[in-house]
């Protein structure tokens, strides 16, 4: 018996185990990453789809506050703490009202001494696993390991951050970008804040130097987050050719005291492509002396210093492990010493080479001839 259009949907959309998580990530207050969020959800209600607003704070601007009126609203829970009352999102009229997808601003918020938890974006992980989709935002430096360089750079602490591995869990992440000139035209307005603030947050927080950094550090990131998605894409479609869509330079070393000419090479031409460095260090089984134990470690703090990717892996054959790592990282560009070497060695070296060609993608290989003795390197 054929199987109805019903059926044969089931089978190609088989039901979800978990909502999705759309992260809109901004580098600083009032680039729009709330007005962004706001302005899908009400494109998502027109097209028929059950969406709702959980939490979401205008901050007194007049646009935002225009956006939230044309969407469904869950009312907020009013929690008394120390005899004042305070409003939070209320996580269990959400889950018993079951919309599709909720709005959940500002994933990093402290809730209220009383709520059901501490965090917001732990109120997220339950909306999650009740298969409810969330659109959230947050803004690059409450992101727990990016914090403590964003508190360096403008000498702000940072009191509210979200765990990596929560961002990390997000299906998809939408930057909401603005030059700093045009975030600090904004500020003189008064669209961000009440004017009376805006002289002293222009020559604080909102100074256009932290703004160049912060919005540095929000593109990283979003790069990252699109580079994941797209190595899912490769992997789960069985793609082998590499997509030489960000370089990546790949140095193979041992414990010869001359590889760190090869790692400084490497470094070099990464920094000169605008490319991540990776040094690997493939450990075949055979016993190595105190000695050379010694200069590999050196080798590889080398490389750390060089802010490298350092990758050891026990494997009898170095070729093919350095081309499962090129696969497995996306590598574009790798490295190989070649000392002054003569006879059989010789042969087996270039054998070794045409393993690896046979092995991987395109990829371009560079062989170094390593100097006979340590060259001097600032690096």
């Amino acid at each position: 018996m054929p199987k109805t259009p019903e059926e044969w949907l089931a089978h190609a959309d088989p039901e979800k185990t978990r909502g999705t998580l759309k992260l809109f990530l901004g580098y600083a207050p009032g680039v729009g990453k709330t007005y962004s969020m706001l302005s899908e959800a009400i494109r998502r209600k027109e097209r028929g789809e059950d969406i709702v607003v959980g939490v979401v704070e205008s901050h007194g601007r007049a646009r935002t506050a225009e956006l939230i009126e044309k969407m469904d609203v869950i009312p907020r829970r009013q929690i008394d703490y120390r005899g004042v009352a305070f409003e939070e999102m209320d996580l269990d009229a959400i889950l018993a009202r079951r919309p599709q997808i909720v709005l959940v601003d500002e994933l990093a918020h402290t809730n209220i001494e009383g709520s059901r938890n501490t965090k917001r974006w732990q109120d997220v992980q339950e909306l999650l696993q009740a298969k409810i989709d969330v659109l959230s935002t947050i803004n690059v430096q409450h992101i727990e390991t990016v914090a403590p360089t964003v508190q360096r750079v403008t000498g702000v602490e940072i009191r509210e951050t979200v765990p990596d591995w929560v961002i990390q869990q997000a299906d998809e992440v939408v930057m909401a970008d603005l030059t700093p000139e045009a975030l600090q035209e904004r500020m003189r307005r008064g669209d961000i804040y009440p004017v009376a603030r805006v002289e002293r947050s222009l020559s604080n927080f909102f100074r256009r130097g932290n703004l160049i950094a912060l919005r540095e550090l929000a593109l990283q990131h979003v790069s990252k987050a699109v580079d994941k998605t797209l190595t899912s894409y490769m992997d789960s479609h069985h793609i082998r050719d590499n997509w030489a869509v960000r370089e990546r330079v790949l140095v193979c070393i041992s414990a010869n005291p001359r590889a760190r000419y090869l790692i400084a090479r490497g470094a070099r031409l990464a920094d000169a492509v605008e490319g991540e460095l990776y040094v690997l260090n493939v450990q075949d089984g055979r016993k190595s002396s105190e000695e050379e134990e010694r200069a590999l470690e050196n080798n590889l703090q080398f490389a750390t210093n060089l802010k490298a990717s350092v990758v050891r892996v026990a494997a009898k054959s170095v070729p093919l492990a350095a081309a499962q790592l090129v696969r497995e990282k996306r590598i574009t560009q790798v490295i190989f010493g070649r000392s002054q070497i003569k006879g059989l060695r010789k042969y087996f070296y270039y054998y070794s080479i045409q393993r690896f060609l046979s092995d991987v993608p395109t990829v371009d290989v560079h062989i170094v001839t390593q100097p006979e003795k340590d060259e001097d390197d600032d690096e």
